[in-house]
């Protein structure tokens, strides 16, 4: 197959560009800052139609990550940013697919388990989950965080592409073992001690290990019966106090010091990020997967966490010889 990344060249991009390129695909990324890679790398800039488009035409596959990292101070500007990139990157790719004589069969789109509603007592499925923005004295970022996400989804649903099956990958954190990514900054706050409770624990996290990231993205693509929102999480999503006490096992160190809520507030001012991130308690669960038949090799925490600390600690030996 071809298969087009917009956005591709982020950590969970160079996850899906490398699995895909290794099983023979031809992998084509679109990148606003283009680099060497093994695949094809095109230039773009994620707003204007130019001659990236002719990597649509023929394609068998899209699959937009596109979109300003959120790991960010929710400035005025960077609003602007994070809005804006995702929703005139959608709206590109989308008039690309309406202009193409041979579009893709499927466009696989980004979106974010953010969408779902903060709480503890129930999980969120794309059927019964409570889209969020509606909990009560929500601060001003979460809101932000789940009208973006509404806005991107409609981005995608508001694209005339009658040939081609559209599915949103409402994602949670993929979590990878390379440098940068979500479980190296997590793993990076065990290994100095810092990896317990976040605020009251309480707070769920949904995760999905990224070999089921990559698994799931093929059974969306080889699934026609698949179309609109898929929730790509574990399972088994757990409360924070849990996740970090997973991890602590994992990595073998047994004690991780808490931070209070007032404690996130000043570190994440100070690293230039929100609290949010740690704090909303994402608790998603993939039905729509699971009733199609998927089957998740990691289904639960501990045994995803010892894998990826294995892969990580190997990943540090081999750049270590090098």
């Amino acid at each position: 197959m071809r298969i087009v990344i917009p956005g591709g060249s982020g950590k969970v991009g160079s996850v899906l560009a490398r699995a895909f390129f290794g099983t023979g695909h031809d992998v084509v990324v679109l990148s606003r800052n283009p680099r060497p890679a093994p695949w094809r790398v095109r230039a773009w800039d994620g707003r204007t139609q130019a001659d990236w488009t002719e990597e649509i035409d023929g394609a068998d596959v899209v699959i937009n990550l596109a979109g300003r990292s959120v790991d960010c101070r929710y400035t005025q500007a960077n609003r602007e940013s994070i809005r804006a990139s995702r929703l005139e990157s959608t709206r590109v790719v989308g008039d690309a697919i309406a202009q193409a004589s041979r579009p893709p069969r499927v466009w696989l789109q980004a979106s974010t388990a953010t969408i779902y509603a903060h709480r503890y007592d129930a999980p969120n499925d794309e059927k019964t989950g409570l889209l969020g923005g509606s909990e009560p004295d929500s601060p001003d970022t979460w809101r932000f965080s789940i009208d973006v996400a509404m806005a991107w989804e409609r981005a995608l649903n508001e694209a005339n592409t009658p040939r081609t099956r559209k599915v949103l990958m409402r994602s949670a954190m993929t979590m990878s073992p390379e440098h940068g990514g979500i479980f190296d900054v997590l793993l990076r706050l065990v290994r100095f001690g810092l990896g317990g409770n976040a605020g009251d624990g309480r707070q769920f996290v949904s995760w999905i290990h990224d070999q089921d990231f990559v698994a799931a993205v093929r059974w969306l693509i080889d699934h026609e019966n698949l179309s609109g929102p898929v929730n790509l999480a574990s399972p088994n999503p757990l409360p924070y106090s849990e996740f970090m006490r997973a991890l602590r096992s994992a990595r073998g160190v047994q004690l991780g010091l808490p931070a209070a809520k007032w404690m996130l507030e000043i570190g994440t001012f100070v690293l230039r990020t929100e609290s949010e991130l740690v704090l909303k308690s994402r608790r998603v669960i993939p039905t729509r997967l699971l009733d199609s038949g998927f089957q998740f090799q990691y289904p639960t925490w501990p045994e995803a966490a010892r894998d990826l600390c294995s892969r990580w600690e190997l990943g540090k030996q081999q750049k270590l010889a090098s």
